[in-house]
């Protein structure tokens, strides 16, 4: 069988998240132990115990990226893993970097943690929003985003499932455009619970800050290949992926493309490693013809271990 693996990103953390699997691989603990030694903070503790510190942009972003690795190596310790590619929505895309041994952990959960801090930074507290558009095509939620960036930002940021679109930008912007989706027959517009506007414009500066960051890190191309956010396609060299790296932080997640170049590459099944399974059900969403496993406990790593054997 042919696979692809992915992992999730900001959004699918959930307290407690990795209890059940910490308690049958001490490998789990591990890796949140060294994330922790990065960061100078109990992280496991945390995840367990605090669900607003993790709800925490700051602290959100490097939990994801030790939960998803460390469900990685749980499984790549009991299997022998061949998959065609790996990939990560936002966030994820460094932990699919990590699993693929292009950039190392230790520095990626430093990476993310800066990466983190200068999002909630670029915008004002409560002056930007993010908002899920359900049932209208892509083109149309672009199209009225266009209208109404005269009147402020408002972009179409995460393009997640065919008629499942997520916009960004300024607060009044994005209200304005929420109201505008509705009447082109959106089956919904949902102001989304963040405080950071993610991957539009008003990420500029951000993006420019962090890429001193991304220069200061050591990437290769690593053991397997990697499709990338901002354009769905496998980076050429090291310098590359640091560029779509900075460019993702300020430009559309384009994960539907992304899960059809997995596809068209022969893929037939992809696996979410990390809490939650989102991706698996936008996989369903975006192609009938592929299948997602979602490891989440030791039940669906058992049940994961005995297809892809």
């Amino acid at each position: 069988m042919k696979y692809a693996i992915v992992f999730p990103g900001q959004g699918s953390q959930s307290l407690g998240m990795l209890s059940d699997l910490s308690n049958n691989f001490s490998i789990v603990k591990d890796i949140f132990s060294e994330a922790s030694d990065a960061l100078d903070l109990d992280l496991w503790k945390l995840v367990q115990e605090d669900e607003v510190a993790l709800n925490q942009t700051e602290n959100t972003q490097p939990a994801m990226l030790a939960a998803g690795y460390a469900t990685f190596k749980v499984l790549s310790n009991e299997v022998d893993l061949s998959p065609i590619c790996m990939a990560g929505h936002s966030l994820g895309e460094y932990t699919a970097l990590v699993a693929a041994k292009s950039l190392n952990y230790f520095e990626a959960v430093k990476l993310v943690r800066k990466r983190a801090e200068l999002m909630q930074s670029a915008v004002p507290s409560g002056t930007g929003a993010m908002a899920a558009i359900l049932g209208l095509e892509d083109v149309k939620v672009i199209e009225i985003c266009n209208q109404y960036k005269i009147s402020g930002v408002v972009e179409a940021v995460n393009f997640n499932s065919p008629g499942q679109v997520v916009i960004a930008g300024e607060n009044e912007a994005v209200n304005k455009a929420c109201e505008l989706m509705k009447e082109a027959g959106a089956k919904r517009a949902l102001v989304l619970p963040v405080s950071v506007p993610s991957h539009c414009s008003l990420m500029n500066q951000a993006a420019q800050e962090f890429s001193y960051s991304v220069d200061s890190v050591n990437i290769n191309m690593g053991e397997v290949r990697v499709l990338h956010n901002v354009d769905a396609s496998y980076a050429e060299d090291a310098n590359e992926i640091k560029l779509k790296l900075v460019d993702q932080l300020c430009k559309p997640v384009l994960w539907t493309s992304s899960v059809q170049k997995m596809q068209q590459l022969g893929v037939e099944k992809l696996i979410e490693l990390g809490p939650g399974k989102v991706l698996a059900a936008l996989t369903r969403r975006i192609d009938k013809s592929l299948s997602c496993l979602a490891i989440i406990d030791t039940a669906t790593f058992q049940s994961t271990i005995e297809e892809i054997s």
